[in-house]
């Protein structure tokens, strides 16, 4: 407190201490130009919304055995600002088991995925702490996303092809217009005289990446079209679902790609950037950086917290369709709106709170990052595993879908082509997501298209599988 003291006498922005605090971790001693990628853009964005815990009335425990297990558990629940809704968790079984009504347990099953989602990335977290940087950031990279993958697969178990494809459309439309203009207005608002900079590298490679996963997704969409109305031919035994697992194949080969190099070769370009040069930050970086859980204690709680997100996962996914006809929305516009907005919540808020700090680097590592992850990690994944339960899901989109996935790529890259920032740039991609929204939103999806086995659901002059000689 003392050198921040001295910092701030000696003219420097009151920003440089958090900035420095928020800066990525070391530990075990590692070099400091190693240690960045321990914490991602994810799990720094979890960390603004996190507390420290009261250990006073752990204390005050006259049973010194149990003294532990209290402090573990109030540092898992009540370490996080968003611990109240907790609540929404059992109230979601209750409502499941008792039958209070397919919407309740709707709306406190996504209300509950919220504070679990940044409890899974603060346990990720600590546990890079103990595998080091490279091992971190793999778990990072892996489980950033778990609440989607996790949605997804109970999706797939039960053949709902419709609700895969729009929660992950969604997530990436999301973090692109939604989170990233959101935070880019709140911080030019803050910074209303002058530009936000950020590093324009690490935005010009997940937007390689992205627009390499537009690609993928649209070809196969493309081609059905193009066989369709008889401008090609296709070989006998080639189908648009083969098209779209070999392309699902690329696009898992680019993320591995895409990991080699921000944990590897090119891991500086990730880390995020100091605004006023180093100091005496640095140790209570060091200091707050301290695992507050042992790594078997964090490693159950991980498998423990993953379990209650499929729970809930599942009792999303199997009132989905009733909250739809209750609420009158279309299954489309829930998965594409509601499921990101809400299951990304803590996420989209850390984001936000970084652009208001000047901290754009961050910011653009979880809204870019989370897209990136999403486009080229899940939904091929996704592919491969509806592959292996002997389901049929392509990358097909649809045309309104993939066209809005296109453009909003191609608009955000646009958008941050420059290296500078201000609250008009999130304004425009704030308005390209509520028009994107307004599309969904009068949409509505014939009957016979929400057949689960994901065969109709293509524009039905042509089929999903085109086979010509």
């Amino acid at each position: 407190m003392d050198a921040a003291a001295a910092a701030m006498e000696a003219g420097a922005p009151a920003r440089k201490e958090s900035g420095l605090r928020l800066l990525p971790a070391r530990h075990g001693g590692h070099a400091h130009g190693h240690s960045g990628l321990a914490r991602t853009a994810h799990g720094m964005s979890s960390s603004s919304l996190r507390k420290k815990s009261d250990a006073r009335l752990v204390h005050k425990l006259p049973v010194a055995g149990l003294r532990p297990v209290l402090a573990n558990l109030q540092e898992v629940f009540l370490g996080t600002k968003l611990a109240v809704l907790f609540v929404a968790v059992p109230l979601a079984v209750a409502a499941q088991c008792f039958h209070f009504g397919q919407v309740w347990v709707f709306a406190c099953s996504l209300i509950g995925l919220i504070p679990l989602a940044e409890r899974v990335s603060f346990l990720t977290e600590q546990l890079a702490l103990y595998t080091g940087p490279t091992i971190g950031g793999l778990l990072n990279a892996t489980c950033g996303n778990a609440t989607e993958l996790i949605i997804a697969l109970f999706a797939l178990m039960e053949g709902k092809i419709e609700v895969v494809k729009c929660s992950l459309l969604g997530s990436v439309l999301s973090n692109l217009l939604l989170v990233l203009g959101t935070s880019l207005f709140c911080g030019g608002i803050k910074n209303l005289h002058h530009d936000q900079p950020y590093d324009r590298k690490q935005a010009d490679v997940s937007t390689g990446l992205l627009i390499l996963g537009a690609l993928c997704q649209s070809l196969p969409l493309l081609l059905r079209y193009a066989v369709g109305a008889g401008e090609h031919s296709v070989a006998a035994d080639t189908t648009v679902l083969e098209l779209s697992r070999a392309s699902s194949f690329v696009m898992l080969l680019a993320y591995v790609a895409y990991l080699f190099f921000q944990l590897k070769t090119h891991r500086q370009l990730f880390e995020p950037q100091e605004i006023e040069g180093g100091g005496a930050g640095g140790d209570e970086a060091e200091e707050e950086e301290v695992p507050v859980l042992g790594f078997w204690s964090a490693l159950l709680w991980l498998v423990l917290m993953t379990v209650v997100i499929s729970v809930l996962s599942e009792y999303v996914v199997g009132t989905i369709e009733p909250t739809s006809q209750a609420w009158g929305l279309s299954v489309s516009f829930i998965s594409i709106i509601l499921l990101p907005i809400v299951g990304n919540a803590a996420e989209h808020a850390g984001a936000i709170i970084f652009a208001l700090k000047n901290k754009l680097d961050i910011t653009l590592g979880v809204a870019l990052g989370s897209a990136t992850q999403i486009s080229m990690f899940v939904v091929p994944l996704s592919v491969l595993v509806a592959w292996i339960m002997g389901i049929q899901m392509d990358l097909d989109f649809k045309l309104l879908e993939t066209g809005s996935l296109f453009i909003s790529v191609l608009v955000t890259a646009f958008t941050l082509q420059d290296g500078t920032s201000h609250y008009l740039k999130g304004v425009l991609l704030l308005l390209c997501y509520i028009v994107i929204g307004a599309c969904f939103f009068v949409t509505r999806q014939p009957a016979h298209r929400a057949n689960s086995n994901g065969t109709l659901l293509n524009v039905p002059t042509v089929p999903m599988n085109v086979q010509v000689a």
